[in-house]
């Protein structure tokens, strides 16, 4: 019999360079300082079952997901998560999608007291963009809704980081009093705050737009050298990201002023290579960098070094209807360099346009380009919204706020503290 009160479960690697495992482990040990020893299980990186103390009252559990399709994949979770399950009841369960929670959802009486939901993502919207076929299987749809539904239906307490998934879990059936929204935050410890003024000094030797002629020797005003304007993607390929729209808008300032592209991500290799071949088409194959995941600590060197963040998110259902909060432009508004991100209401819950970033028609590369170009010839404007940004995110979207409002949560469905933490 497990010590534990409470198993937190995710069809997820944990650690990893993914939004998804930063936000795990911040919820995992908020959860641990309040109510003692969490029993967290998750994928294991590799083929074999791995049991670990990730922290004092942290117990991770990683069980294989084998198999060659994401399917096969869940399947073999679910086994072995049954498996390791046998025997155990925990007060409280936690599950983060369907792929863990439906055997869950549907054994509730034997498995824990509460089942919580947290809810960042559902299959039957999200699956389509990395299978495309999945949108004409309408069997598979419909399995996946179901699945979704008695998950819903059977949990006490559904946690969203956004109110436009909130909206949407309503048309769905679920009553509005089931339903907290807890937003994503930023480790402030991590992503430090850099001003902009201090940019050149600390990183001078950022790409020039003549590299014969070093930035120091300066004849006059009129021959001085213009070193590249430094923009930065970090986060995932997903479709549903715009990427593509920041090689465009990329191609697009590069003939006004000298630009260049970075971006950071986990990615396969056709998506790495499609990603080349729009930049080489565009004639920017020179100005584009594509980076694997770094560490949060590199990401931050990264972003200080940046001029702008993108977050070029597309108008569509999983953006638009199903909702999401964008962990990169929180991060970035923490930094001290100024974001720019299209305008949605995903965004919009986040802060303001023109006082915390700045937003733009979504899936315009121009607009982009043009808010590239204001940022570039407004340095106090840059400078404004940096500094209000972290504001923002210290006033309201740490991992403390958030951690804060997930016990809180826990604490209104009747779950009570542990007194020896």
């Amino acid at each position: 019999m497990n010590d534990s009160r409470i198993a937190y479960i995710s069809f997820d690697t944990v650690p990893a360079p993914k939004g998804a495992a930063i936000h795990i482990a911040a919820f995992t040990q908020a959860l641990a300082d309040a109510f003692g020893d969490i029993q967290l299980v998750t994928v294991s990186p590799t083929a074999y079952a791995v049991n670990q103390r990730e922290s004092p009252h942290v117990i991770q559990s990683m069980l294989p997901a084998l198999g060659d399709t994401l399917i096969n994949r869940v399947l073999y979770f679910r086994a072995m998560l049954g498996n390791w399950w046998q025997n155990q009841w925990f007060e409280t369960v936690h599950i983060r999608s369907i792929y863990e929670g439906f055997p869950i959802a549907l054994s509730k009486e034997k498995s824990c007291k509460y089942l919580i939901f947290e809810v960042n993502g559902l299959p039957s919207i999200e699956l389509k963009y990395r299978y495309p076929a999945v949108a004409e299987d309408r069997e598979l749809l419909h399995k996946l809704k179901a699945q979704e539904k008695i998950c819903l239906e059977a949990s006490d307490l559904i946690l969203t980081p956004s109110s436009v998934t909130r909206d949407y879990l309503q048309t769905r059936g679920v009553p509005g009093s089931k339903i907290r929204v807890i937003p994503n935050g930023v480790d402030l410890d991590i992503f430090t705050y850099r001003p902009s003024k201090f940019r050149d000094a600390e990183y001078p030797n950022l790409p020039y737009q003549d590299k014969e002629m070093p930035p120091l020797q300066i004849e006059n005003d009129a021959i001085k050298t213009q070193r590249r304007f430094q923009v930065l993607y970090f986060g995932t390929f997903s479709p549903w990201q715009g990427i593509n729209l920041a090689v465009e808008a990329l191609a697009l300032a590069d003939r006004d002023f000298p630009t260049q592209l970075t971006v950071i991500g986990q990615a396969r290799e056709f998506q790495i290579l499609a990603l080349k071949q729009l930049a080489s088409k565009l004639g920017v194959a020179e100005s584009l960098t594509i980076l694997d995941p770094v560490s949060q600590a590199e990401l931050v060197q990264k972003i200080h070094a940046s001029d702008v963040i993108l977050a070029p998110l597309t108008p569509n259902d999983r953006n638009l209807v199903q909702g999401c909060c964008p962990l990169k432009i929180l991060e970035g508004m923490a930094t001290g360099t100024p974001v720019i991100a299209s305008d949605l209401p995903v965004a919009r819950e986040l802060g303001e346009d023109g006082v915390h970033f700045l937003l733009v028609k979504p899936g315009s590369a121009k607009a982009i380009k043009d808010a590239l170009l204001r940022l570039k010839t407004e340095p106090e404007l840059a400078i404004n919204l940096a500094r209000n940004a972290r504001q923002q995110i210290e006033n309201a979207y740490t991992w403390k706020h958030a951690g804060d409002a997930l016990v809180a949560a826990y604490e209104e469905l009747g779950i009570k503290r542990s007194i020896t933490v």
